[in-house]
């Protein structure tokens, strides 16, 4: 039984094409990675990526929950036993990302390692980038009102934001001052109060992987990338892996209203995750994540090019943090969860005329990188442009009944 975890023809020619092949991390294959992919004739698997290949686990593994929920790296890599070979790790990467359709066709390719997973996104964790979000507030939207508001609000605030532990005393005073000047916002609520941001970034099996175009809402004309490490999260509230995310964000439409997240974060094709899950063994552990920088780099087709990036040694809440108020007694999810942790990356970088700081144009290729998880790359467009998301839960169980794997 074919599937197709899809979402139709995308445009043929040169722009649709995206080098995926620096996708690795660079201890290369010495660390337990695990993602999903294009099996032909059968449909979207469960893999394990290792020197002698591609191999699929769906007999043991059905789908990413029973691998995140599982007692981790050794039960996966025991279920090789038991595994199909379906290719190099060279052969899916040289496949994935060119104008076939992914989840469909005859060569084996890489998808987005993520399934039935709740796709979770933490907002203004980072000091740096939660003052862009106040700035986008006070300018309702406007590009061309941010850089006077950016100078106003850094000159009032005068305190180091990044020093700030959320919720202490320290936090509460600096909230009252801020108040008594009228200078307080929703923003700085999440930013330095003691609840974090949680919102639901996308739906399951919504998302797009490594080599796939990545969406904006038509309507926005002042947007960017969000490179983000997003955490694995078994049932029970254990962070047993990492991978990269675009949290995809349009500054207008949030700037105009807070009520307009769903609007700025959830559209066709605008959360992308990748290139593969890194689960935690004697090679990656959760203070390998604490400490990693992400780098930012977008290409656009008329030369622009920037780079930015966001270290997570600077988020404001540890990891552990974001779990634990993701998860607990008053929310479960018991098929995992994958949680964005936010970004300290706010351009404001001019691209088209001076004050009217960075947006995309159609066509920027972006790569979020990191040296212990790869690289995720990605092509811009609308996401009007890119075919309606049809695969979705019913039509994996479908597709694994078929198989006989449930």
């Amino acid at each position: 039984m074919v599937a197709h975890d899809a979402r139709g023809p995308a445009p043929v020619g040169e722009t649709t094409m995206v080098d995926v092949r620096q996708a690795l991390p660079e201890d290369g294959l010495a660390g337990t990675l695990v993602g999903r992919a294009h099996v032909p004739g059968e449909g979207p698997s469960v893999v394990l990526l290792g020197e002698d290949g591609v191999f699929d686990l769906s007999r043991s593994f059905a789908t990413m929950t029973d691998v995140i929920n599982s007692p981790g790296a050794p039960a996966v890599r025991a279920a090789l036993a038991s595994a199909t070979r379906i290719g190099s790790v060279e052969e899916l990467l040289e496949n994935t990302g060119t104008t076939e359709v992914p989840g469909s066709g005859d060569m084996p390719h890489f998808l987005c390692p993520v399934d039935l997973q709740a796709v979770k996104a933490a907002g203004v964790t980072f000091a740096e980038s939660m003052l862009e979000r106040v700035i986008e507030e006070k300018a309702k939207g406007d590009p061309a009102a941010a850089e006077g508001i950016r100078r106003t609000i850094s000159g009032d605030i005068g305190v180091d934001l990044a020093t700030l532990v959320p919720g202490s005393d320290d936090a509460e005073r600096l909230k009252a001052t801020l108040q008594a000047q009228g200078m307080w916002s929703q923003y700085l609520e999440v930013g330095i109060g003691p609840y974090a941001e949680v919102f639901t970034k996308t739906q399951p099996m919504a998302s797009v992987g490594l080599g796939a175009e990545i969406g904006l809402h038509p309507e926005s004309s002042w947007n960017n990338p969000e490179p983000e490490v997003v955490l694995v999260i078994d049932s029970t509230g254990k962070i047993v892996g990492a991978t990269l995310g675009n949290d995809v964000n349009l500054r207008d439409f949030e700037g105009r209203s807070a009520l307009l997240l769903s609007k700025a974060k959830d559209n066709n094709a605008s959360s992308a995750i990748g290139p593969f899950i890194r689960l935690f063994d004697d090679t990656f552990t959760l203070d390998d994540v604490r400490a990693m920088d992400v780098a930012l780099e977008i290409y656009g087709e008329d030369g622009f090019e920037l780079k930015g990036g966001s270290s997570m040694s600077l988020i404001s809440r540890d990891v552990e943090d974001l779990a634990r108020q993701t998860l607990n007694a008053n929310h479960q999810y018991p098929d995992a969860l994958v949680l964005f942790t936010g970004t300290m990356f706010a351009p404001v970088t001019d691209r088209d005329a001076p004050g009217q700081g960075f947006t995309h144009h159609i066509g920027d290729v972006v790569h979020i990188a990191t040296p212990k998880l790869g690289r995720l790359i990605n092509r811009v467009t609308t996401s009007d442009r890119i075919a309606p998301w049809t695969f979705g839960a019913s039509a994996l169980m479908k597709n694994l009944a078929g198989r006989g794997l449930l």
